[in-house]
């Protein structure tokens, strides 16, 4: 036994000198115990007497006779029962994975920051435990909001993205972080004036506004290896930085650049040929550094014979693909895109031929509808073919962009995290397992009601072979009010089921909001109907849910503002998408 009537019947045992990260696993594994049992467990640093059984957290775990492979990596843990004790090690993240890996084999889940699933037992058995476990993905990150602003939830899910705290493991640090051609650089508005030969050429003509770089000037290369340079050395702690183009088209076609991407059959040739001079320059001084570019639209097709540099990461971007259907199943040509012969691949065959040629290749993938994060997202059918087919691929990283509201959003985004990070350390997990116990404990008695809505919207983009993209308006056809009516009815049972549990009733009311909004923005685009009424009444109670923003680049005012002025969207009043700039309250 463990613990036995409220008794503690074992000690955590730790090094004298645990790292921070042996330390915080043995504490939480403390709390948590305390939780289930009601016992008061004890973090030793010597075996005693007092305690049949021990569990033995890092080094100490080498005093049962088990150590940590150290070329496993730093995200890979054992957990194994000996005898009547437990041993648990790992690299410096995996000693903590380890330990949640323990709680959940006890019953324990990590739903959200504020949802946990906690067995209660005043006797609590030893388990029978032995796994050894390290993932298929260096680098697993997505940005819904708890697990950017919780580091310490993100790490019970096992993401390892830069927010995480040290103590609580760490994570992959980028130096800068995507687009950052002018804001990292060369910032046009202080070099274009004196030096416009060092951006983009389009149809003969430099661009200040909306421009990129060129990249085969040999000045802009020059001043780009000596940035990277000292950002790094700024940044010690840092492994990653991003050499990447800024969000848009006007990719310079001066006769050098072209002649490269034209001889290689896609424009990321003249950006990969840029990027392996700076991995190439940089590489005596940082051999540990890797510089992430993205094949990103006009970039997004593997070169024929130029391969990147050993020290260079291809982050593959799927922002034209549908994520209605499974990457490759999809059968909507119209998402191709096109090499400068004006031949058009899909995103799976570009996948396939980054994985040929590049050796370190990471995802940007898209998990939401940017235009209207609280529209329903009919993606739940893709979450694991997709992620089982960048696997497959070779993948090693991947980013999974979602909602970045700072208040988080509807359309059930709780649960669509969780998955995502079980997914991202397991592509082969059971999904519908994952799904069952979230809705069970989350919606309560409403579970049922919320996996059939969910499949309702799935079964109908399947059966009608319906295509939806990251930033579709709200007329989509599985969102018609026919559809409407069905789902509405489907949250009538649910809101029905949990009468009386306030908590349960409240998430319900939450994510009904996506149903809401999309009636009322369709009645305002499709027929002209515009109710103040209505239209304030769900901005009241938005707020009251704490949820902000409702499109990625609108605010929340603005967005009131479109519902009144007969727009889609509140980026309308803008002359880029961009203008308004990233959320802040």
């Amino acid at each position: 036994m463990l613990a036995t009537n409220k008794k503690a019947m074992a000690c955590i045992l730790t090094s004298p000198s645990p790292t921070p990260q042996e330390d915080y696993a043995a504490k939480e594994l403390r709390h948590y115990l305390h939780m289930i049992t009601g016992a008061l467990f004890t973090i030793v640093t010597e075996k005693s007497d007092a305690y049949p059984s021990v569990i033995a957290i890092g080094q100490a775990a080498a005093t049962l006779g088990l150590t940590h492979d150290e070329k496993l990596g730093i995200d890979a843990f054992t957990v194994r029962t000996m005898g009547k004790n437990i041993g648990i090690v790992g690299g410096k993240r995996g000693v903590i994975y380890g330990v949640y890996e323990l709680l959940e084999h006890m019953g324990c889940r990590f739903f959200t920051s504020l949802c946990e699933k906690i067995p209660v037992t005043p006797e609590l058995e030893l388990p029978q435990i032995d796994t050894t476990q390290k993932p298929v993905l260096e680098y697993r990150a997505h940005n819904y909001r708890e697990f950017t602003q919780f580091s310490r939830f993100a790490v019970k899910n096992r993401i390892n993205s830069g927010n995480v705290r040290e103590d609580f493991g760490g994570g992959v640090q980028y130096a800068w972080f995507v687009h950052t051609f002018d804001t990292e650089i060369l910032d046009p508005e202080e070099h274009f004036d004196k030096n416009p030969e060092y951006f983009s050429m389009v149809k003969g003509k430099r661009l200040k506004e909306f421009t990129q770089l060129c990249l085969t000037n040999p000045d802009v290369v020059k001043i780009a290896i000596q940035k990277v340079e000292a950002a790094l050395r700024e940044k010690p702690h840092c492994t990653v930085i991003s050499v990447s183009a800024n969000d848009w088209y006007n990719f310079c076609t001066c006769p050098t650049c072209a002649e490269i991407d034209e001889r290689e059959g896609t424009n990321a040739a003249s950006l990969i040929w840029f990027v392996n001079q700076i991995a190439e320059a940089i590489n005596a001084e940082f051999p540990h550094v890797v510089i992430d570019t993205l094949a990103y639209q006009h970039t997004r097709q593997a070169p024929k014979t130029l391969r990147p540099h050993p020290n260079v990461c291809i982050r593959l971007c799927t922002i034209e693909a549908c994520f209605a259907h499974p990457l490759d199943a999809c059968d909507d040509d119209s998402r191709k895109t096109a090499r400068p012969d004006g031949t058009r691949t899909h995103i799976i065959e570009d996948l396939a031929d980054w994985a040929r040629v590049c050796d370190r290749l990471y995802i940007w993938d898209y998990t939401t509808g940017f235009a209207h994060y609280p529209a329903p997202h009919a993606n739940w059918g893709v979450l694991q073919p997709n992620m089982q087919a960048f696997v497959r691929y070779n993948s090693k990283g991947i980013f999974e962009q979602a909602c970045g509201a700072i208040g988080g959003s509807t359309d059930l985004n709780e649960l669509r995290a969780y998955v995502l990070a079980k997914l991202l350390w397991d592509c082969n997990c059971d999904v519908k397992k994952h799904m069952q116990e979230f809705c069970d404990f989350y919606y309560g008695a409403a579970a049922p009601y919320i996996l059939e809505y969910i499949q309702t919207l799935t079964d109908k983009v399947n059966r009608d072979n319906i295509h939806t993209g990251f930033n579709e308006q709200c007329d989509k056809a599985y969102l018609t009010d026919e559809m409407l009516d069905i789902y509405d009815a489907i949250f009538d049972k649910a809101e029905a089921a949990v009468v009386g549990d306030a908590v349960r009733h409240m998430r319900i009311a939450k994510a009904r909001l996506s149903l809401r909004w999309v009636r009322m923005k369709n009645a305002q685009m499709l027929k002209g109907i515009i109710n103040p009424d209505e239209i304030n009444q769900f901005f009241t109670d938005w707020r009251a849910h704490g949820l902000t923003r409702i499109d990625e680049w609108a605010g929340v005012e603005n967005t009131l503002r479109a519902m009144l002025d007969g727009k889609w969207r509140g980026v309308e009043y803008y002359r880029h998408w961009t203008d308004e700039g990233p959320e802040r309250l």
